[in-house]
């Protein structure tokens, strides 16, 4: 198999979310991805881009994709924070996802932060063992707190 990995285009974004839509359907939640095509071109793309994306290419379709942002640690100072590696489900063992994750730590290290960070969710045991054969450290005793769209109004209305 021919692969390559260069960084994502404004022309990559229709298929990295389909990619993006692809891991909601396997992660149980279709209904979640909220983002458009149009979104992803101007929060990537513009005059202050949001976030890097990286995409894996087989025989010049893009079949995965690591999409990343910096954030800041009071502990650490700088951090890449890796929101999504995907790889499309039906090319999934080939290496992808190593050589994906590969130029995600190349750029972090170019970055020079601190820590690359992310979560996993807790039943994906394939991605926990990836993760884990890699190095990282896979903190169960953590967990993610958010508050979405509706939250933040519900919130705000009770203060």
């Amino acid at each position: 198999m021919n692969f390559s990995i260069r960084q994502a285009t404004k022309n990559d974004m229709s298929r990295v979310h389909e990619l993006i839509t692809e891991l909601a359907v396997f992660e149980k939640e279709p209904e979640a991805v909220k983002i458009t095509v149009e979104d992803l071109k101007v929060f990537g793309f513009g005059n202050d881009p949001k976030f890097h994306c990286f995409v894996a290419e087989v025989n010049d379709n893009i079949e995965g994709i690591a999409l990343v942002y910096t954030r800041f640690s009071t502990w650490s100072g700088l951090v890449l924070h890796l929101e999504d590696l995907i790889v499309s489900q039906h090319k999934r063992g080939h290496g992808l996802g190593t050589m994906l994750l590969d130029t995600v730590i190349k750029y972090a290290q170019e970055l020079g932060v601190k820590r690359v960070s992310w979560e996993v969710l807790d039943w994906n045991e394939s991605a926990i063992s990836f993760y884990e054969k890699k190095g990282a450290n896979v903190m169960r005793d953590w967990n993610v707190v958010q508050l979405n769209e509706e939250g933040i109004k519900n919130y705000l209305s009770n203060i």
